[in-house]
């Protein structure tokens, strides 16, 4: 009983630090825990060029169901399948129809010097009604092309780009990006937004908005519209049009209350559309190999 009245007063202080040591280091990993996160947020930050508008959010999240009244898919009727035979072709015609698709892109390039010569407006509707049958995520189709021709809301356009690239060349950007823009001499002065007899601008709806008010998702919704592109390029070629792929940093929503757009939608391209100018000049570039883009497994 004595030994036991020694000892219990030592196991006391021991079993007090023991508690005090377990706080301590709790306390430790929340601040270290707290600390990278700051670090992660501190790096984030240390990039100011990168644009909200341009970051992809195509995941769904559970934000959306706190946001708006949104519809439930149980809510859209099933879409019926219909028969499907396009055309086939002989071997033979495959080969020779892939080589000439492919020597007509091989001639597509970036041009920044756009001829004013008017373009047919017809023509730029069935280009971008190519670029819309892009597949998408669920078939949401979630793209708007807004086609300006009007010379003042053109100009206004060049004003808001202008300033803010700018400030991307010289603040934003880093001096590699800008050195390594150097050799395509380009920079923020963009003289075709006011040249080319239509602007392009591409955005992507984050969220559909039905006649019943209510939101639909959008399932990866900038990948989609990125792949609608992609087609719109090839369909400006394939009319022997030109452009040059514009993501204007930072522009996004000045661009978008200049040209009333609502807010599910989000600049993602700004294309300057036309026939090349007569003393229209681009770097001499080289595209890759198939060997060093291809991997036949």
């Amino acid at each position: 009983m004595a030994l036991l009245s020694v000892l219990t007063p030592v196991l006391a202080v021991v079993l007090c630090l023991l508690i005090g040591f377990m706080l301590v280091r709790s306390r430790e990993t929340e601040t270290t825990s707290t600390s990278v996160k700051t670090e992660r947020a501190s790096n984030t930050g240390s990039r100011p060029w990168v644009d909200q508008d341009l970051q992809d959010d195509t995941e769904i999240t559970a934000k959306e169901d706190d946001d708006g009244d949104w519809v439930d898919s149980n809510e859209e009727e099933d879409r019926p399948h219909v028969p499907y035979s396009p055309k086939r072709y002989s071997e033979d015609t495959m080969l020779e129809r892939s080589k000439d698709f492919y020597t007509l892109m091989n001639q597509r390039r970036s041009v920044r010097f756009i001829s004013p010569e008017p373009v047919p407006r017809e023509v730029i509707d069935n280009v971008i009604h190519t670029a819309g049958t892009a597949p998408s995520g669920a078939h949401t189709e979630p793209w708007t092309f807004v086609v300006v021709s009007d010379p003042e809301t053109k100009h206004q356009i060049r004003l808001i780009v202008e300033e803010e690239e700018e400030v991307n060349y010289r603040q934003r950007m880093g001096d590699k990006w800008v050195h390594d823009l150097a050799k395509l001499k380009t920079n923020w002065i963009k003289e075709y937004l006011d040249v080319a007899p239509y602007l392009i601008l591409v955005f992507k709806q984050t969220y559909g908005i039905l006649p019943n008010g209510k939101k639909k998702t959008h399932y990866y919704n900038e990948i989609s519209v990125s792949i609608s592109c992609g087609i719109l390029l090839a369909a400006l070629q394939n009319v022997g049009l030109v452009t040059v792929t514009s993501t204007p940093l930072n522009c996004g929503p000045q661009l978008r209350l200049l040209l009333k757009r609502p807010a599910n939608e989000k600049l993602l391209m700004l294309l300057p559309v036309g026939y090349p100018a007569s003393d229209a000049a681009v770097p001499d570039l080289k595209r890759k190999p198939l060997d060093d883009v291809m991997v036949h497994i």
